[in-house]
């Protein structure tokens, strides 16, 4: 019997690349989604029989929040994360078979806006507001289930850079057009991860088959945003970059019908748990993964 990974909300940015990850290793890669040619959010029994005898399940199912925080793409938000997850958990209770990991996306912006000290998974505060409620849901959902047969791991996700899409192609089209200075004071904290690292994590923890509860997903060497936005000008060879003031942001923010927070709050997060396990990160630093991302 083939090999098989089940893959939930897998035709975006990172599941695309997970997908064409396993499908070159031989795996059968199943797919469920809203897409077409996916097996369906509303087909309980076809997600049963997708996660019957699959190695492993990766959810990660959920709106974009590069949006505006109205009621009604809040909403959106939540419950594309929430019912995803309970959807999933319901099913695997079903199966005979389930997969031995379930690994459930969640957010590094679970933590507080730290300018001061870096968040941990042991000593990391959790924050506030909007997004931070809709991590803590996120997380409780998949928790709240008790699954004898298969490991649970939330992956707080930082921001993830890679060649093929992402905040990558926004950010580069900005530093093109001259507008690749700092945005806000630039003093924000970014967290970051190369989507190579965000593979290689999956495997690791599949792999090691004593780590659960939650990881940081994140390069262990953060960066202040005026950092990052240099590092990107001098990986793209362009010398200057007019800053963004937060007066500017804002309404920036609302023509393009996004939220600031997505720039100004600061995400210091370190992956203490993953080094302590022993993993290694291919591109630990911001100009490793620029020269793979922008060359």
């Amino acid at each position: 019997m083939k090999k098989k990974i089940v893959i939930a909300g897998g035709t975006g940015f990172i599941g695309k690349h997970l997908s064409d990850y396993f499908t070159q290793k031989e795996y059968q890669v199943i797919i469920i989604s809203r897409q077409p040619g996916t097996v369906s959010w509303q087909d309980q029994s076809g997600i049963i029989a997708a996660l019957e005898d699959a190695e492993m399940l990766i959810n990660l199912a959920g709106k974009s929040v590069d949006c505006r925080y109205n009621e009604k793409n809040k909403k959106e938000i939540l419950l594309s994360r929430t019912e995803t997850t309970m959807a999933l958990g319901e099913a695997l209770k079903r199966c005979q078979r389930p997969p031995e990991l379930w690994l459930n996306s969640s957010t590094a912006t679970i933590y507080r806006h730290a300018e001061d000290r870096p968040m941990t998974e042991n000593e990391g505060e959790i924050g506030t507001g909007f997004s931070v409620g809709i991590a803590t849901q996120w997380e409780k959902a998949l928790f709240d289930f008790h699954l004898p047969q298969t490991r649970l791991v939330a992956l707080r996700i930082a921001i993830v850079l890679g060649k093929d899409g992402g905040v990558m192609i926004p950010l580069k089209r900005l530093v093109k057009f001259g507008l690749g200075g700092q945005q806000g004071n630039g003093k924000q904290m970014f967290s970051w991860i190369h989507q190579e690292d965000l593979k290689n994590i999956i495997l690791f923890i599949q792999q090691n088959k004593s780590l659960s509860g939650v990881y940081n997903c994140s390069a262990p060497n953060p960066i202040p945003n005026q950092v990052f936005m240099r590092e990107l000008r001098k990986a793209m060879r362009i010398p200057f970059g007019f800053p963004s003031p937060k007066w500017l942001l804002e309404p920036g923010a609302f023509l393009i019908r996004t939220e600031t927070e997505l720039i100004l709050k600061s995400r210091w997060v370190i992956p203490e748990k993953l080094i302590s396990a022993g993993f290694t990160f291919k591109y630990d630093t911001i100009d490793k993964a620029f020269e793979d991302i922008i060359n």
